[in-house]
């Protein structure tokens, strides 16, 4: 049996990577499949691809571009989900934030330096046409982190994914200001090179398997209940996130990296840019 350490984001996204690994997809194909979850989010999966934590990451688009850009050596494998991530901008309930217009020069909660709730803030900002320099984050790890920060201060508002967040909006926890979709295809499939080049064979299968999951996951009869009752969402919300996200077994194309690049270069978030393909495995 082969070995294959995958991380990926504790949400609702990557269902059909617990079925498989449950039901016994990879095993059937000669694979222990180890899946760690990393509530940390993109910044976090991007350190352990680098060192050597994790083989393969399911992870935000901007952010692994990112941190390749800045040398990690990975590379993008497939696109996974091809629909945007909606992006909810969150405020403590309690806060005086009525507006998002009320959040400009306000500090933003991050789960860490790199993550995508720091890139989509720089992105949110320059939709609004704020000053990205002035930009301040404070790292709160986690949605927990998240919570404690906006109730006491420490940052005025958090972005993260619109259905994950809504049950603290149903509690009175946040209150949501407004969302901000990804301009791009949001979660691709990345593996560091070094596994790339022992066990390419390997990957070759994982893919069959997940795109094998992902391509009838939408018709699996119960699945928005299976949805909202593993991951504490109501079925309703579930069945509108279903409705808005597609799911791809394509690699994601040389133009889409380039439009990522451009953006993140504009908003001297990279210093450097390099050939869109080099991004790309093979």
């Amino acid at each position: 049996m082969k070995k294959i350490r995958l991380s990926g984001v504790p949400e609702h996204f990557n269902l059909p990577w617990h079925m498989a690994i449950e039901e016994g997809a990879f095993e059937d194909r000669g694979i222990v499949a180890e899946w760690t979850d990393v509530p940390e989010g993109t910044g976090r999966m991007c350190e352990m691809l680098r060192e050597g934590e994790s083989d393969v990451a399911i992870i935000l688009t901007e952010g692994i571009v990112k941190s390749i850009s800045e040398g990690n050596p990975v590379r993008i494998v497939q696109e996974y989900v091809s629909s945007p991530l909606l992006w909810g901008i969150h405020v403590g309930a309690g806060s005086p934030y009525e507006r998002l217009s009320d959040l400009r020069n306000a500090k933003a909660a991050i789960s860490r330096p790199g993550s995508g709730s720091q890139l989509m803030a720089f992105l949110h900002a320059q939709s609004m046409g704020w000053d990205t320099e002035g930009l301040g984050f404070e790292t709160v790890n986690n949605l927990e982190g998240a919570v404690k920060a906006l109730s006491e201060g420490a940052a005025a508002y958090f972005m993260w994914e619109h259905f994950t967040t809504k049950p603290l909006v149903d509690q009175g926890i946040f209150r949501r200001l407004g969302d901000f979709p990804t301009p791009w295809p949001c979660f691709v499939i990345a593996a560091r090179q070094g596994f790339l080049q022992e066990q390419a064979g390997i990957l070759r299968h994982v893919l069959d398997i997940i795109n094998l999951y992902t391509a009838e996951f939408r018709q699996i009869p119960s699945i928005d209940r299976t949805l909202a009752n593993r991951y504490g969402l109501e079925v309703a919300d579930i069945r509108e996130w279903l409705s808005k996200t597609r799911w791809s077994q394509r690699q994601i194309s040389i133009e889409v990296i380039e439009i990522v690049v451009d953006s993140l270069l504009h908003l001297k978030l990279i210093s450097n840019k390099i050939p869109a393909g080099k991004f790309l495995y093979p």
